[in-house]
């Protein structure tokens, strides 16, 4: 019996670690954004499922100074709208490692990119990389997971 039980508690142990392990391999979860031209933490960000796309909306503002600002270079259903909060990345599709084909925008300067995304560094981190036309012409952030 003493056998039978510590059996099971290994097969329930190595399962979560397989599920938690499996987990750390997905883009969704929270994140945190790190300005790649001056390597400070920027925001937080949830990446999430949403049907067969992935999207990713603004959680937080990190800078003081950023909280509560609005995009007033953005076009459309986003002008004049709350950052914090705001659907930022959609149209993502998985192609093996990486998720791409969709856009991401810049808040910033109100501009929409291509995007694609990689989960590395052992799902501790995420690489996005905006760019226009050609993936060559662009630039790579990499972000942190939130744990």
């Amino acid at each position: 019996m003493k056998n039978t039980i510590t059996i099971i508690f290994a097969l329930l142990t190595a399962l979560t670690m397989q599920a938690f392990a499996a987990d750390m391999t997905s883009p969704i979860g929270q994140w945190q954004t790190i300005d790649d031209e001056t390597n400070q933490a920027k925001s937080v960000v949830h990446i999430y499922m949403d049907g067969d796309e992935l999207k990713g909306d603004i959680v937080e503002l990190l800078a003081a100074a950023d909280k509560g600002k609005v995009c007033k270079k953005c076009k459309g259903s986003r002008a004049n709208q709350p950052i914090e909060g705001m659907n930022f990345i959609w149209g993502l599709t998985q192609d093996g490692e990486e998720w791409k084909g969709g856009k991401i925008l810049d808040p910033g300067n109100g501009k929409e990119y291509k995007a694609k995304l990689m989960v590395t560094n052992g799902g501790k981190n995420l690489e996005v990389r905006g760019f226009i036309g050609f993936s060559l012409i662009g630039r790579t952030q990499v972000w942190n997971r939130v744990e």
